[in-house]
């Protein structure tokens, strides 16, 4: 087993002092890591990655409950991308809704376990309890008119 150590440091002087930070996080018990450069096409929305119960249930599945980091970068130096995260709202391997986030060129999208730690609410801007939270079932990328490399990290 292995240890991911992740080192988040921001540097910044503002008006003559020092206005960043630094966060160090360990994330031990690492058995496996999926790692990939992608160029997704312009105009076509690419699966990154897909997460599952079971590994053999879907082709290059990650098993949902053992992932524990992931990371997508985009890799491009000018164009955006739109993260589309596919949610299963009960476990059957299937998408049920989605949320979209927008990532600017050369910046990164980080979270942490797939299983049980997201959902979106359509019709109210409530919060939404740790009760109702569902699983990532995959991330897609949509590359807007541009072909754009990005980069995905998962460790389980």
């Amino acid at each position: 087993m292995a240890t991911l150590t992740l080192t988040l440091k921001e540097e910044l002087e503002l008006n003559g002092r020092e206005r960043g930070s630094e966060m160090v996080l360990s994330i031990g018990s690492v058995t496996e890591a999926y790692h990939r450069i992608i160029t997704c096409p312009a105009n076509n929305d690419t699966t990154i990655a897909t997460f599952q119960t079971a590994v053999h249930t879907s082709d290059n599945a990650i098993d949902l409950e053992d992932a524990k980091y992931i990371r997508v970068t985009n890799l491009d130096a000018a164009n955006p991308v739109v993260l589309s995260l596919q949610i299963s709202n009960d476990e059957d391997g299937a998408a049920d809704a989605s949320t979209s986030i927008s990532l600017a060129a050369g910046m990164s999208y980080i979270m942490g376990s797939p299983h049980e730690t997201i959902a979106c609410d359509d019709d109210s801007a409530a919060i939404i309890t740790d009760a109702a939270l569902h699983d990532l079932e995959s991330i897609l990328v949509d590359p807007l008119g541009n072909a754009v490399v990005v980069e995905v990290f998962i460790l389980s």
